[in-house]
């Protein structure tokens, strides 16, 4: 504590002053800092809510692009099932087709077998008519 020299009237008038410009300009200082420290809280508070609220903006999007991710695995994931159950019956349908082709060649190959051993047969018949005709013609002559 600042101790004053005590004159005739009483304490120093100078030194008095002197003192209370000292502790009003102290005073005044450590207010505006007090100001100044006070506006820097507000501004950071403002920062920090604006992140906060940056920070749950980032989270909603994570967790809505986690559910979408999710439902592009599920959506892809059926219509993988559902591309296989085709791609399975069209297998089914071309390997039918396939064999009903190939039921339908084996049967033209046999009818042509069929009809070339009748031709064979006929062809022989005939030639055999004629072989015969031949034999006739030379006993009457």
């Amino acid at each position: 504590m600042k101790k004053f020299n005590t004159s005739i009237p009483g304490y120093n008038k100078n030194e008095v002053n002197s003192f209370v410009k000292n502790v009003t300009t102290e005073y005044e200082s450590m207010l505006n800092n007090l100001k100044a420290r006070d506006e820097e809280i507000l501004k950071l508070k403002g920062e920090l809510s604006h992140y906060k609220n940056l920070e749950n903006t980032l989270n909603r999007a994570i967790l809505i692009a986690e559910e979408s991710t999710q439902n592009i695995k599920k959506t892809t994931f059926e219509e993988s099932k559902l591309i296989i159950e085709d791609a399975k019956k069209n297998a089914s349908r071309i390997i039918n087709n396939a064999l009903i082709k190939a039921e339908k060649v084996e049967n033209e190959a046999n009818n042509l077998r069929r009809h070339v051993a009748i031709y064979k047969r006929r062809y022989k018949d005939i030639l055999e008519r004629e072989l015969e005709e031949i034999e006739r013609l030379e006993i009457e002559n």
